[in-house]
């Protein structure tokens, strides 16, 4: 047996002091240990403190199931058997494969845009595309939508470049901001979502298009909880709008809706061949796996000709949001597939979430601060076209059942 003995001369007090913190607040975070199994989605199993459960994931971001998709696993153990397992260096030097390229002309194409550009994340993507903005227009102003995702925050603050925040999709703020920005002789940039994933509502994109050509401002959309799940080939909610072609960059994920892992920008080619040449989280980085964009490229194309599967993910959402609805759970309403359950305190909302998982078998994961504000903590839930109506049934069942337990009060409004 091997004995490590510490001998780092580091004060363990202030990450302590910072751990005991976030429990006393509800808020330290816990990993759930899982396993998913392999054509049984969303059926998983749970690696608990005393034993092993089979449970049903409710907050997978795999929203239609693609990671369990034969033609994905196909394509990846195809590409794993003829490329090995990674890239093999940075895009720069060895690390650009054919299936990076195939992949990149894929999402091009899938967004109407002549070029996109693979990171090994959207977070990465959205915070090094926006810095490497501000080294390319050197007076650009970012004007950023209030509830905006933490890589968007991140990327703007990193930047070094001015930034206004407008409130959440209030577009006369949005109007105002932008045209001072113009005024003050700066290239204003708008930077928002179309699907903001905490609250499920969506953005006036058309409105905010609108604003942009008036000022001659750019737009940056983040499609993240979007692309593969909107528009008729799951080019997302600027597909469905119909504007693809009026939005100047957009950002989204290999992640979610397509399964895999990673994330892109796609524009003009001219854009993302200087953001490439200047963007330190993309120079010096090790590529995505070719395995990883195997599975993603077929992962796209299939989605592109299957929209069924995106009607029957929307029929669950509705289903489920109705169920809660009928129920007096209190569910915020929403247009897209999220589907929020407002609990408003974190220590309670963990709490429901661990009943939920040790009770009855149930995964969803509490979501507190700073990913939303204190005071408005939720579950987050996110049915897929494999939750059956049992499955709801059950969900709601229990939920019924803690609520009861616990005297928490039925008090659905709709908003």
């Amino acid at each position: 047996m091997i004995f490590i003995v510490n001998t780092v001369m580091l004060d363990k007090k202030p990450f302590q002091n910072l751990i005991s913190e976030f429990k006393e607040a509800g808020k330290y975070r816990v990993f759930n240990d899982i396993i998913r199994e392999r054509g049984d989605f969303p059926n998983a199993l749970w690696y608990g403190p005393y034993n092993i459960k089979n449970i049903v994931n409710w907050c997978s971001n795999d929203y239609l199931g693609m990671g369990q998709h034969k033609v994905v696993i196909d394509a990846m153990q195809t590409a794993l058997d003829q490329t090995g397992s990674g890239s093999g260096g940075t895009r720069n030097i060895g690390g650009t494969s054919h299936y990076h390229v195939a992949l990149e002309n894929e999402l091009a194409s899938l967004h109407r845009k002549s070029s996109a550009l693979l990171f090994t994340s959207a977070y990465v993507a959205n915070e090094w595309s926006l810095i490497a903005l501000s080294k390319i227009i050197s007076n650009i102003e970012f004007i950023s939508d209030s509830k905006n995702h933490n890589s968007l925050i991140m990327g703007m603050k990193h930047s070094g470049a001015k930034k206004q925040v407008f409130e959440h999709n209030n577009l006369q703020d949005l109007e105002n901001r932008v045209a001072n920005s113009r005024l003050a002789g700066h290239t204003p940039c708008i930077v928002f979502e179309s699907v903001y994933s905490m609250d499920g509502d969506i953005s006036p994109m058309q409105q905010i298009c609108d604003i942009a050509e008036r000022y001659e401002a750019i737009t940056y959309i983040d499609e993240v909880h979007a692309v593969g799940l909107y528009g008729e080939t799951g080019g997302g909610w600027t597909e469905k709008l119909g504007i693809q072609t009026r939005v100047d960059i957009v950002n989204g994920t290999l992640g979610k809706a397509f399964g895999v892992q990673g994330g892109y920008i796609a524009a003009d080619s001219d854009v993302t061949d200087a953001i490439r040449l200047v963007s330190s989280g993309f120079i010096f980085t090790t590529s995505t796996s070719p395995v990883s964009c195997a599975g993603a490229m077929a992962s796209i194309k299939w989605l592109k000709q299957n929209n069924s599967i995106r009607e029957q993910h929307q029929e669950r959402a509705n289903r489920l949001k109705s169920l809660m609805a009928e129920a007096r759970l209190p569910v915020m309403p929403n247009n897209t597939h999220i589907v929020p359950l407002l609990i408003g305190n974190a220590g309670l909302c963990k709490e429901i979430s661990d009943d939920l998982l040790n009770e009855h078998n149930m995964y969803v994961q509490p979501i507190q601060s700073p990913t939303v504000d204190v005071g408005t903590e939720r579950l987050r839930f996110a049915p897929t076209p494999f939750h059956s109506d049992s499955m709801m049934s059950d969900l709601i069942l229990a939920l019924l059942t803690i609520f009861k337990t616990k005297n928490i009060s039925l008090n659905y409004k709709s908003r």
